[in-house]
């Protein structure tokens, strides 16, 4: 039997930028809910739900956790997710499988870029939305504001639910603007409060709020619109079912009012998730399609086949690898077999587990709405789409930001050379986002991330889980070399040694391309001068001598090499002295050809706050930055730029420094182009220094 049925199941998830209280938010409604027998403190390090060690040592959520708990005869499975934008995979798997976002927004610092990110993300996906304003008790919370807010940056309509009573160190209370309620709240933790009369300073703003909820709430139907032109008085019920509507549409966005770490106002948002959000009935399934294009429909329904969606992946401890799935349709019992579409593979289930925090429990039974856990699926990965039979039908796969920051990495014992890879290949698992490859360029481990906290909770892991230490330094520039004029050489290979010599002989032009064009090898030979078998081993000759440039040693490209004469000889001629002609002969035209190094240039786009915008053009334009334009975004500004790679390896510390931790960037790889005389001089001279151990 399952737990509940799908008409009283609500999936949300809490959501925002860094440091607004999301984790508390979700530590108190677990406690209000008794699914906790004490209210979970972040930085006393007891919160159920950062559980993780990464977690308590930085006091902050690095990873999704998933608990639940029973208000009110509803099921609400409760996803935190972190908010820091170095693990933003995260949040981008848990809004592929949520039906309903609760927004917590700082009182005191208000909507930030991240925030505003994750809005139109939970806006593109069809989540239902709602928002809590948190820290009502802090210095400098401004209620007000964050409503202004609101309707400036997210466009929506704010539905003040709740206004607080005072604020900072007054703040005590909130009042309920529909049943026009006053409730004061202990500051304990416990949740307790007690109804009250509304305050006599707040009656005239109590009614401005309620008369202008009352007619956004009309205006959501039209016989609820006309009924109220006409004077007559909403009931309860109209208003509800007005709520659940408008939310669902998106009409507006309900805000509710509070202080997540004394808990208050906490229990009239869980009164709203029940009563108002949406089951996962009332959301349409997004279509599968197969690889022909073709679509299909599923219904949220325990009838139909069982359909999931793998949303995540983690080792526990004790049980390996768990595939966190959120079930879309159908139902799904312990040991059973499931269909793989994405892969055409099946997959045998034992267990299936409740996650609570880092607790776990046994399920009878799965159906549309939950989000359980299997563990050891051997092929399944994150993102897959699974099926109670044979499909060839699949969810669409979610993209990912870019790495933004790379870092060479070297094992700090001998011997675990061999373990970085595989150890890696596993934490990838877990975190999409997250790549490590070898640089083909510099023979270097690279490890890319979305920041430094990302590339350094990445190494604690890797040390906790598989006992493999790294360093990490900043990777090498993989720069190239080029030329700017044309020559016209020959590459004679002769070596008389008894027997059989060796000999080949090539005339070739090399001249410029232009840029990103790599590499063009052309055939002139006519007459047999040189016969037809032995042309190929004068390319391989000179794409060898390539991989080595003559200015610093490194690849030659955006070449073209036209091959037009030579000679043979009909006893000592063989591939490999024409190999080695066509090498030496571009090794000579090289030093004829004018070379020079070329840099990669990134594209770069950059969010901060007004006031920053001056140091940060600043900074870029002692990096070599080239500005493209700028975008207003609300107290925000975006610039976009384009800057040379070798300026930026470490960027993501310099503007978190520049901007207080306010900034935010992307990166993309746009062209190579060649490097500025004056530094070129030095970069070579560096490299040979370091090829000749120096």
């Amino acid at each position: 039997m399952r737990r509940y049925t799908t008409e009283n199941t609500r999936d949300i998830i809490l959501i925002s930028h860094s440091g607004t209280g999301k984790t508390s938010l979700g530590e108190a409604m677990l406690f209000n809910a008794k699914a906790t027998t004490r209210l979970g403190k972040v930085l006393e390090g007891n919160s159920v739900l950062d559980f993780e060690p990464e977690e308590q040592k930085r006091q902050s959520s690095v990873f999704s956790a998933l608990h639940n708990f029973k208000w009110k005869n509803t099921g609400v499975l409760l996803v935190d997710t972190p908010g820091d934008t170095n693990f933003f995979s995260e949040v981008i798997l848990c809004l592929k499988s949520i039906d309903n976002a609760v927004f917590v927004i700082d009182a005191i610092d208000s909507i930030k870029p991240h925030t505003e990110t994750l809005w139109r993300m939970a806006t593109e996906e069809g989540l239902c939305r709602i928002c809590f304003i948190n820290k009502m008790d802090r210095e400098r919370a401004d209620f007000d504001q964050v409503i202004s807010d609101i309707s400036e940056i997210f466009e929506i309509k704010p539905l003040p639910l709740t206004l607080p009573i005072g604020k900072e160190d007054a703040f005590k209370g909130v009042v309920d603007v529909l049943k026009q309620k006053a409730f004061i709240f202990e500051k304990d933790g416990s949740g307790k409060f007690q109804e009250a009369d509304i305050p006599a300073d707040m009656s005239d703003r109590l009614a401005e709020v309620y008369n202008k909820v009352i007619e956004d709430l009309a205006e959501v139907d039209d016989v609820l619109m006309e009924k109220y032109l006409e004077g007559g008085k909403l009931t309860q019920d109209e208003l509800t079912a007005a709520l659940k509507t408008g939310v669902a549409k998106g009409e507006f966005l309900p805000v509710f009012a509070g202080s997540a770490t004394l808990n208050m106002g906490v229990a009239p948002l869980m009164d709203f998730i029940s009563s108002s959000l949406l089951s996962p009935k009332d959301r349409d399934i997004p279509s599968l399609t197969d690889s022909e294009g073709k679509t299909k429909d599923l219904r949220a329904d325990e009838d139909e086949v069982f359909s999931g969606y793998v949303f995540k992946t983690m080792s526990d401890p004790y049980t390996g690898k768990l595939s966190i799935i959120r079930c879309l349709s159908g139902t799904l019992n312990p040991d059973s077999t499931i269909f793989n579409s994405s892969r055409g593979i099946k997959e045998r289930i034992g267990s299936i587990l409740l996650l609570e925090g880092k607790s776990q429990s046994p399920l009878e039974q799965v159906g549309p709405g939950d989000i359980f856990a299997v563990a050891k699926l051997k092929e399944t990965k994150t993102g897959e789409t699974l099926f109670g039979e044979s499909s060839k039908f699949t969810f669409e796969q979610p993209s990912f930001p870019e790495p933004i920051l790379n870092m060479a990495v070297s094992p700090k014992a001998k011997g675990d050379e061999d373990k970085i890879l595989p150890s890696f290949q596993k934490l990838m698992e877990e975190d999409p986002v997250l790549k490590v490859y070898r640089d083909e360029q510099t023979g270097e481990f690279i490890l890319s991330g979305l920041g430094q906290l990302h590339i350094e909770i990445t190494v604690d892991r890797l040390k906790r889980r598989f006992g493999v230490e790294v360093e990490l330094k900043t990777p090498k520039v993989p720069y190239k070399e080029t030329i700017t004029a044309t020559a016209e050489v020959q590459g004679k290979h002769k070596k008389q040694t008894g027997g059989h010599g060796q000999y080949g002989h090539a005339w070739i032009k090399v001249e410029p391309l232009e840029r990103s064009q790599g590499f063009e090898f052309v055939n002139s030979i006519v007459g047999g001068v040189i016969p037809r078998t032995y042309i190929p081993a004068v390319e391989k000759g000179v794409i060898e001598a390539m991989q080595e440039g003559p200015l610093a040693g490194y690849p030659v490209v955006d070449v073209k090499v036209t091959l037009y004469d030579g000679s043979y000889h009909d006893v000592d001629s063989s591939e490999l002295a024409f190999k080695i002609a066509g090498s030496l002969a571009f090794k000579k035209a090289m030093e004829e050809c004018k070379p020079i190094l070329l840099e990669p240039i990134m594209d770069i786009t950059i969010i901060v706050p007004e006031d920053c915008m001056g140091d940060v053009m600043g900074d870029l334009n002692s990096r070599r930055g080239k500005i493209e334009g700028m975008n207003s975004r609300g107290k925000y500004q975006e610039l976009k730029a384009q800057v040379p790679q070798a300026e930026i390896l470490t960027y993501a510390s310099e503007l978190t420094s520049i901007t207080s931790a306010r900034g935010t960037f992307s990166l993309s790889f746009s062209r190579y182009d060649p490097v500025p005389y004056n530094l070129q001089e030095k970069i070579v001279e560096e490299a040979r220094a370091a090829k000749d151990g120096k």
